[in-house]
């Protein structure tokens, strides 16, 4: 499982006209899950993030978590995080979830991170989603469950 986490002062997505998830201040989550991905991933990456420290203390140090911060999260699906891209000009995508799979691990990351205490916002699984957001820093880094070579 892959995330792609992006510190937001806020950040909002819609499939089609409907705005399905909106945010002020918190974490932009694209997340990727691979055919081999369990539940195991799901409370790694869950976990970890929910602790990870990298909002800013009063001195402006990444001292504090999503938690402690009081942040919200938006969690969008984001399949193409998957593609194998090493080889030729178009990305492969044999890697990732089979869509019944990828969108119950999706459901499970989201359920972990609200039992974090996180108020967790969504994109629309399987949908062409439009994402605005306002990138705070910018922060971003990428998270990875089970590391590859």
């Amino acid at each position: 499982m892959i995330a792609l986490l992006q510190r937001v002062s806020e950040a909002s997505v819609s499939a089609g006209k409907e705005i399905t998830g909106q945010i002020g201040p918190g974490l932009l989550i694209f997340l990727g899950v691979f055919r081999e991905d369990s539940e195991e991933d799901c409370k790694f990456l869950s976990h970890k993030i929910s602790n990870f420290r990298i909002f800013n203390d009063d001195d402006g140090k990444m001292n504090l978590s999503i938690k402690e911060s009081a942040g919200s999260a938006l969690v969008v699906s984001q399949f193409t995080l998957c593609a194998d891209w090493r080889k030729g000009r178009r990305p492969s995508f044999l890697d990732a979830a089979p869509p019944p799979k990828g969108e119950q691990l999706y459901a499970q990351f989201i359920r972990l991170l609200t039992d974090e205490g996180i108020v967790v916002e969504t994109g629309q699984f399987g949908a062409m989603m439009n994402v605005r957001l306002i990138n705070d820093g910018p922060v971003t880094f990428v998270l990875d469950s089970n590391p590859r070579s």
